[in-house]
């Protein structure tokens, strides 16, 4: 007979060498609110409970799955973002904090715009395209992805959200061959890859294992070449008081910045995440 309890303690001993004790906590509460289906605090409040034999296995799932440093939001094929939830695999990178302060930095300074054109690029689940159709519901918000698995998913949050998005495939590298080239937009936003190779050492095995290289990771040689294209799209697509949003590697935002003022834009900010790492870039035409 296992209690909730004893299911904490046996989360502590099988994961310690992996987790520190406070996130193994919280990976235990997390497990055992979606497992029960209650919330966290009424788990806290009810340790003595007993597991019934289905919830049993279910834990042990998980747990076998921590073992192997998958992460949570894998594990349980979803993930918070900006009060949505959002489906997540292998296919797409985990939402994360820093991306939600992107998306409401959007919505705060573009929420003055009546039926703004919005492009997402690299658009992975979906988070920010979702978010910033549900949030400024006058907008027309389009959506690209390179990867086909990655657009089957975030279709997918589309329709479970009822976000009015578009999705197209396309790799943006490409944008010269591009049939919607004579669009123009008011906002373009992305967060594209921009980890260099040197920087994976400070980085968990649950991100180099489990999430996908092509949405993270750029050539040592050629760090920036996202924002140089994205850019040069942008200086063509962008109506002449369009805004552009990036979110950026902390280490380059010099030259990310260098690189929008050689496109001619200007009022170009780096802005800080919570962290205090420069995250955020925003310019306007």
């Amino acid at each position: 007979m296992q209690t909730l309890h004893s299911l904490r303690t046996t989360f502590g001993q099988h994961l310690a060498e992996i987790y520190p004790a406070e996130e193994i906590d919280s990976l235990f509460y997390i497990v055992a609110a979606e497992t029960l289906s209650i919330s966290r605090l009424q788990v806290k409040m009810n340790l003595h409970l007993v597991v019934n034999d289905l919830q049993l296995a279910e834990f042990q799932r998980v747990l076998n799955a921590l073992q192997g440093q998958m992460p949570i939001q894998h594990i349980l094929g979803h993930a918070p973002f900006y009060g949505f939830e959002f489906e997540v695999n292998e296919h797409t990178l985990i939402p994360r904090p820093e991306t939600e302060e992107l998306v409401h930095l959007i919505i705060t300074q573009e929420k003055y715009r009546k039926q703004a054109q919005v492009l997402d690029i690299g658009t992975g689940s979906g988070c920010i395209a979702i978010s910033l159709a549900k949030k400024l519901p006058h907008a027309n918000v389009e959506a690209m992805d390179i990867s086909t698995e990655a657009l089957a998913v975030a279709q997918r949050n589309a329709e479970k959200l009822d976000a009015a998005v578009r999705f197209t495939q396309f790799d943006i590298l490409n944008w010269r061959k591009w049939e919607g080239e004579s669009r123009i937009y008011d906002v373009i936003v992305s967060n594209p890859p921009y980890i260099t190779p040197t920087e994976k050492s400070e980085m968990s095995n649950q991100v180099l294992e489990h999430e996908p290289h092509s949405a993270l990771f750029v050539e040592e040689s050629d760090p920036l070449i996202f924002y140089r294209e994205i850019a040069a799209f942008a200086a063509r697509c962008l109506a002449a008081d369009g805004a552009l949003y990036f979110e950026i590697n902390q280490y380059l935002a010099v030259e990310t910045k260098a690189i929008v003022e050689a496109q001619g834009f200007s009022q170009v900010q780096i802005l800080e995440d919570i962290n205090g790492a420069k995250r955020m870039l925003y310019c306007r035409r």
